[in-house]
Formats: structure tokens, C-alpha cells, sequence
């Protein structure tokens, strides 16, 4: 699995100021995703979503604050 790694500018963080940023991704053939994003002011966003079709999301504001936890239960199709 390769991940890449993007710089990013002025983006509304989870506190609701506009920052810069870095945002990484990483995936793989069979389904993984893995989405993390760290802005300058200290918060973080991440979002994973698993082979088995579930889902994380994690959003922290920088106060250390948890805005947001949750995981889906897989999808079923």
C-alpha cells in the first residue's frame, strides 16, 4: 500500500477557521481507504474505510474536543 501525502491552503477546519493543512490517503486494491487530515491549527480528520465495507470517522478539534466518533457497521449487499 502506497500512500501520498498533499499539502493543502485555506481550508475550513472543524473549529471553523480557515487554515492550511496536509492531507494523507492511502488505499489499497481490495477495498481499504484510509483518509487523515491534519490542519494547522491542531485539528485532525480522519476517515477509514475497511475491506468489509465499514466505515470510521474521527473528527478532534484542536482543544482536543471529539466532534465527531463513529463506525458503520459493514454494508450488506
Amino acid at each position: 500500500m502506497v500512500g501520498n501525502t498533499i499539502d493543502f491552503t485555506e481550508e475550513r477546519a472543524p473549529c471553523g477557521r480557515i487554515v492550511d493543512g496536509l492531507r494523507y490517503q492511502e488505499n489499497d486494491a481490495a477495498g481499504l481507504f484510509v483518509d487523515k487530515v491534519t490542519y494547522a491549527c491542531g485539528c485532525r480528520r480522519s476517515r477509514h474505510e475497511f475491506h468489509d465495507g465499514s466505515v470510521q470517522i474521527r473528527i478532534v478539534r484542536h482543544d482536543g474536543a471529539v466532534l465527531q466518533d463513529e463506525q458503520s457497521a459493514a454494508h450488506e449487499g
